[in-house]
């Protein structure tokens, strides 16, 4: 009989990007059966892979952090899995309640939540410190009753005791975004992307007012793939003289994505220094690398010695648009060595960034919650080629 795991979310969307495309389909492939209960409105999902269990969402942000635990859980029960593994801080007292009933309980940390929630712009200034601290409470009370965490990356990894922890980082699935027969590079039109969610704390307002600093004639433009938090940045941005330069695609698919890279010349990933950036590993990074894009990134100390020991792309002060500007045009005035940057990217992904090496530790970590060396089966390994192929229907 097959292992039944289920995944529980109920903030991220049901395709995102870690939780379905990578690791809820990876799981199916190897041969376990995976539900993955999310809130969402769609009833059409792919006919083949993890199943979907959607579960009524809440549009009022407040109502959902209050009810939206209560029916995911009653759906988790449901399934009635060997292995539950949950997403989201909201639902750590859903965890809690299933370990009290017998579960096995695993918790997926994205991100350091009290540092996150200091720049939480729907939080008002004045409360963001004392919920940080109480999130963080929370979370030290709910992973001691857990099996298990897993940390996105090894800074998270160090808030949680080491022996119940594992590190499963958000690496690229090796040929996902990468193109078959992408345009040659030094054919390209002069174009910088930005890929995901747009704040203000993401540094694109930064980007912009870079954009008004390039010459005229340089003829770059800057395309958004990805949606404005909140709404109101998009009518601030649009009075700024740089978004005149601007391409803004919106929310993309991931093929769609795919293909932006593909047409692409510079990937640019300037965070502002906030808490919650400093050690982060943003998805993007590594997404323009396996394109072979090269990047315009943050100064940052750990972003620093990813860049510069692949050697696939330029740093600077995400605060100083004219810094910005700066490396965009070096590396559009520069095809060759923008052209080797973004290479040297791609093989350091096939090296060392590469989301099957990070399946296997998945994979070993479910076996040793799930007892499966004690009944004489080896750990689980990823199939050669099988999780990296990637399902281009997740956005």
């Amino acid at each position: 009989m097959k292992t039944k795991i289920g995944h529980l979310t109920c903030v991220h969307t049901w395709n995102d990007t870690r939780i379905y495309l990578k690791q809820c389909t990876s799981l199916y492939r190897a041969g376990f059966d995976v539900s993955l209960i999310a809130c969402t409105d769609e009833v059409d999902f792919p006919p083949e892979g993890a199943k979907i269990v959607p579960v009524r969402p809440s549009r009022n942000r407040a109502v959902r952090m209050l009810t939206a635990p209560f029916r995911v859980i009653r759906a988790a029960l449901r399934g009635n899995c060997d292995l539950y593994h949950f997403h989201d801080p909201e639902l750590i007292p859903a965890g809690v309640v299933l370990k009290l009933l017998g579960k096995r309980v695993v918790y997926d940390s994205h991100e350091v939540v009290p540092d996150q929630i200091l720049g939480k712009y729907w939080i008002p200034k004045f409360l963001r410190r004392p919920v940080s601290r109480a999130a963080a409470l929370l979370e030290k009370i709910g992973v001691w009753f857990f099996d298990g965490v897993v940390a996105a990356t090894p800074s998270i990894a160090d808030h949680f005791p080491q022996g119940k922890t594992a590190t499963v980082q958000n690496f690229p699935i090796l040929d996902e975004l990468a193109q078959p027969h992408p345009s040659p590079f030094r054919e390209r039109p002069p174009r910088v992307l930005y890929v995901g969610a747009v704040s203000s704390l993401r540094g694109v307002t930064e980007v912009v007012q870079a954009m008004s600093h390039l010459p005229e004639d340089l003829d770059a433009e800057f395309t958004i793939a990805g949606g404005f938090r909140p709404q109101s940045l998009l009518t601030e941005l649009e009075s700024h003289e740089g978004w005149k330069r601007v391409d803004f695609r919106g929310w993309c698919s991931r093929e769609q994505v795919a293909e932006c890279m593909g047409q692409s010349r510079v990937g640019v990933v300037t965070f502002l220094p906030a808490p919650n950036h400093i050690a982060a590993q943003p998805n993007k990074l590594f997404e323009y690398m396996s394109a072979a894009l090269p990047v315009v990134a943050s100064d940052f100390p750990l972003w620093r010695a990813i860049v510069e020991e692949a050697g696939c792309g330029l740093l600077v002060d995400p605060e100083d648009p004219q810094q910005i500007a700066e490396a965009i045009r070096w590396l559009i005035e520069n095809p060759e060595e923008a052209e080797a940057m973004g290479l040297r990217g791609r093989r350091a992904i096939e090296d060392r960034y590469r989301w099957d090496r990070e399946f296997e530790t998945l994979q070993n970590f479910y076996a040793k919650l799930l007892n499966k060396a004690e009944q004489g089966r080896e750990p689980l390994v990823c199939q050669s080629g099988g999780d990296d192929s990637g399902d281009r229907r997740a956005a």
